[in-house]
């Protein structure tokens, strides 16, 4: 009997109803779970009841339902290696001999970075207590690339706290509940991590796009990178220790400086959480934030010749004050004296004598002869003295 002879033949599904009970439907939990995933100000879940809940039961559900998948890679594995075990025992053995090499230059070195230490009084930083955990399922939420672990407050983990494989550094703790914890991957968009360039200390920003290797911005100096270097965590801003090894910077298809992550040279399944907060956990609270001096008595009270040479020492300063106030107001007094006397006025010139206006001379008419002036008399010759004549 066909769907239509049967007793729902008549039954009809209201589309358009059906379409909007399933968007507000879609609404309320989207609103529901953007609620839960903020982060109350001790650091946990701010939906212990609900979200928190879900994780914490959804954890050892999604372990068993990941066994079998796991125990799969593994047959495929041994497989694999049985198949091609000439190969890697080829590789093995080469790879063995380099190992030995950079074994012995890494001891040597050890001993002469202990002497130099013990020599210069140098401390090493202190070890950061650690916890085991393993991956037990992919985590759904607002990241794209995220894991859930099985270790929670109960163990120590907190928001923030870093974690590592036996690789490298794999991602960073984002949320906690007594006993799951959600890890962030180094791959995830909203994944921000400082590092450094172990050649040259430079410093940069390491930012996941979503892809496999992620991005490599904010470098500092020009040509501080280049192809094979080896990048760590810098340590900056408190939030991961100094040093850890996060990969080898490679140039993308994009022209961009990417990261190839040490921790993608196996599966991520066993993890360590680095229970570390900040560079002030590492001391003692009590003793670093001790009031200053706490050590030191005040001062006994002066006896009477020192007290006569305080006060002595401070009527030399008072009458030295007041001798410097004096002769800074007298040369301000002298400076106005000066200001305020008028200048002499130049001297009076000698009066020119007055002269009379000559008069042109008058042009003889053409009528009347001009009058003719006589010639003077010549001299007298000089008369010869007597005493002269012979």
């Amino acid at each position: 009997m066909a769907f239509r002879d049967g007793p729902f033949e008549n039954i009809k599904v209201p589309l358009v109803w059906t379409a909007a009970v399933v968007a507000v439907v879609a609404i309320v939990a989207a609103v529901v779970l953007l609620l839960g995933d903020r982060t109350a100000p001790d650091g946990g879940s701010s939906v212990s009841g609900v979200r928190g809940g879900f994780e914490a039961a959804s954890g050892p559900v999604g372990g068993v339902l990941a066994a079998p998948v796991r125990w799969a890679g593994a047959t495929r594995d041994y497989i694999g290696g049985y198949f091609f075990a000439i190969g890697e025992n080829r590789r093995l053995k080469a790879e063995n001999a380099e190992l030995r090499e950079w074994r012995d230059q890494a001891i040597a070195l050890k001993n002469v970075n202990s002497r130099y230490e013990a020599m210069l009084g140098l401390r090493v930083e202190p070890a950061v207590a650690m916890a085991t955990a393993r991956a037990i399922s992919d985590a759904r939420g607002p990241f794209n690339r995220a894991k859930l672990l099985d270790v929670g407050t109960a163990q120590g983990v907190r928001i923030g706290n870093p974690v590592i494989s036996e690789h490298g550094l794999v991602g960073r703790i984002t949320g906690v509940t007594s006993g799951v914890s959600r890890m962030v991957l180094l791959t995830d968009v909203a994944s921000r991590t400082p590092v450094m360039i172990e050649r040259t200390d430079a410093r940069a920003m390491l930012t996941g796009d979503g892809g496999d290797s992620p991005r490599l911005e904010f470098i500092r100096g020009a040509g501080a990178v280049q192809a094979g270097d080896r990048i760590l965590s810098s340590g900056d801003g408190g939030g991961l220790p100094r040093g850890l090894p996060v990969g080898v910077a490679a140039k993308g298809v994009d022209g961009a400086w990417r990261v190839k992550l040490f921790s993608d040279h196996g599966a991520v399944d066993y993890v360590r959480v680095l229970l570390f907060q900040s560079f002030g956990q590492l001391v003692n609270p009590d003793a670093l934030n001790a009031p200053p001096l706490a050590g030191l008595t005040t001062a006994p009270e002066p006896n009477a010749a020192e007290l006569g040479a305080i006060r002595d020492a401070a009527a030399r300063r008072q009458a030295a004050q007041q001798a410097q106030a004096q002769q800074q107001a007298d040369r301000a007094r002298a400076a106005a004296a000066a200001a305020a006397t008028p200048a002499p006025a130049p001297a009076a010139a000698a009066p020119r004598p007055a002269t009379t206006t000559a008069q042109a001379p008058t042009r003889p008419s053409p009528t009347r002869p001009a009058p003719q002036t006589p010639a003077p008399a010549p001299a007298p010759a000089p008369t010869p003295s007597p005493e002269g004549a012979l």
